[in-house]
């Protein structure tokens, strides 16, 4: 039975072959392959990790149910499995919308046509970030030496308009005397954050969306969580100054790395934000909202 089986998938294989199925065949299997794989770290990177353990239990429950005849407990599953999917998509409304932002980023297309064009200039826009980033590190100094609350945030591939849109546009050049201004306490724009894309000061006094990860130590403040939640459902960056301690924390996908001196902070902003050869330098880091310390 075996021998016949092992010949029958061979000559169905030969048929495929012939017919040019095989190459659809593994695309297919790749695809697959690639959307398993996506899921399981999405659920394994957020608390729909629980949502998959729940939801094999009651496939295991609907399963014996129909086995042993059960029409309670059969109806009851077969219930719950139809309405399941509206309400998963109802409790995990922000985790769908970040993952399917993370897929809109996953550019494979522009990617690769970057990778051809591999040898664009681009020191000149290298070294006009590294004025930018100057600016922002030594006014970070300033208001970690002077505990001066602050949030800056720098736009990526993710377009923050949405962010901007909540503050007062300024399209201004970077500076550490602006940013001192607009940070200093007592005034208007204070405790909104200050948006910097394309090498300049976008707005000031925006509203980031907060973390909806539970997780998140207690000693963080609002600032820390509108950090936190922005680098969920976007690719930006942003830097934290606490008001309380003076700490310098550096955001980026979730992840918070505290206690950062200026040049510590100024090798991460250029590592994110640099181009090199075409490309952002700097990779997301692992995901998760658990902060480092």
């Amino acid at each position: 039975m075996v021998i016949d089986s092992l010949m029958g998938f061979i000559e169905m294989l030969g048929g495929r072959i012939a017919s040019g199925r095989i190459i659809i065949d593994l695309i297919d299997i790749a695809v697959v392959a690639f959307l398993v794989s996506k899921i399981l770290q999405f659920a394994v990177q957020t608390r729909a990790e629980q949502l998959l353990k729940g939801v094999v239990l009651v496939l295991l429950l609907y399963t014996v149910a129909r086995w042993l005849n059960m029409t309670a407990l059969n109806f009851i599953m077969s219930t719950v499995l139809q309405i399941g999917v509206l309400i998963i998509v109802i409790l995990f409304q922000p985790e769908i919308r970040r993952a399917l932002e993370q897929i809109g980023r996953s550019n494979v297309v522009g990617d690769s046509i970057k990778f051809l064009n591999k040898n664009a200039p681009v020191i000149a826009e290298n070294e006009r970030l590294r004025l930018v980033i100057d600016s922002v590190c030594r006014a970070a100094t300033e208001f970690s030496l002077g505990k001066t609350g602050a949030l800056i945030a720098f736009e990526r591939e993710t377009k923050l308009g949405e962010a901007i849109e909540t503050g007062t546009t300024l399209d201004a050049e970077v500076s550490a005397e602006l940013l001192m201004s607009l940070f200093a306490p007592n005034t208007s724009l204070h405790d909104g954050a200050v948006i910097i894309s394309g090498g300049r000061v976008r707005a000031a006094g925006c509203v980031l969306p907060l973390s909806q990860n539970f997780e998140i130590g207690r000693e963080l403040g609002t600032r820390h969580r509108a950090a936190i939640g922005l680098t969920e459902v976007s690719d930006a960056v942003v830097i934290v100054v606490s008001e309380e301690s003076g700490r310098i924390s550096f955001v980026d996908n979730g992840q918070m790395l505290r206690g950062l001196d200026a040049e510590e902070l100024r090798k991460r902003l250029y590592d994110a934000l640099a181009k090199k050869d075409g490309n952002h330098h700097g990779k997301h880091h692992k995901r998760g909202g658990i902060p480092r310390v």
